[in-house]
């Protein structure tokens, strides 16, 4: 299986390509916008650097939320184009899932989601301990505490800093976007499926008002 990976819902644009498990080439930027113009150019180029055409690419797997919301519609709409195109099939992989993969244990995927907010997932050898969410920051370090109890423990993502109060000693990995190596290790375990956006809250953006 040649797996294509995705990920542009965060502060980075990271693409990987993987076969049964091995690395071919993989380019990762770190970015605030400008995603969907830069996400193109990087395939073609780890398609290159891997000498693989994407005719033999079977799975498209990509990052489909929380996150940006534009950046995370750019991922997937290049996901489904590109394997309706080859006929490839689709994965969807959440990003704090991918953010968790960082670290083996005990590990919480944090991503900072402004307004005082994080979304956050707790998970334990890569099995979820809680759904993905979006909380106050205090009532976050409170449901992390609860959870975890004192035991050793991983904060990964850009929320991490955040809830550090919550959790001393615990290790941090202040990840800006997803690693799409880890979005393809994940996308090999799982059954194929559609692209569906995970949206825990409503877009900042709002739609002008009518005028009168």
């Amino acid at each position: 299986m040649i797996i294509l990976a995705l990920d542009t819902c965060l502060g980075a644009c990271s693409v990987a390509l993987v076969s049964d498990g091995g690395i071919l080439a993989h380019a990762s930027e770190a970015m605030a916008r400008g995603h969907q113009e830069r996400l193109a150019p990087m395939v073609e180029r780890v398609l290159a650097e891997a000498g693989v055409p994407p005719g033999v690419v079977t799975r498209v797997a990509v990052t489909v939320g929380p996150g940006s919301f534009t950046g995370l519609r750019v991922g997937i709409a290049f996901a489904k184009g590109f394997a309706q195109a080859l006929g490839a099939e689709t994965v969807g992989v959440g990003v704090l899932e991918a953010l968790a993969a960082e670290a083996d244990g005990l590990v919480c995927a944090a991503i900072d989601a402004r307004r005082d907010q994080v979304y956050l997932q707790v998970l334990e050898d890569g099995v979820p301990l809680m759904a993905p969410d979006v909380l106050p920051i205090g009532t976050a370090a409170a449901r992390l505490a609860e959870i975890t109890r004192g035991r050793s423990l991983t904060l990964a993502g850009s929320g991490a800093a955040l809830l550090a109060d919550a959790a001393p000693g615990a290790r941090i990995i202040p990840a800006e976007g997803c690693d799409a190596r880890r979005v393809a290790r994940i996308a090999a375990t799982r059954g194929a499926g559609p692209l569906i956006p995970l949206y825990l809250r409503a877009p900042d953006a709002k739609l002008p008002a009518a005028r009168a």
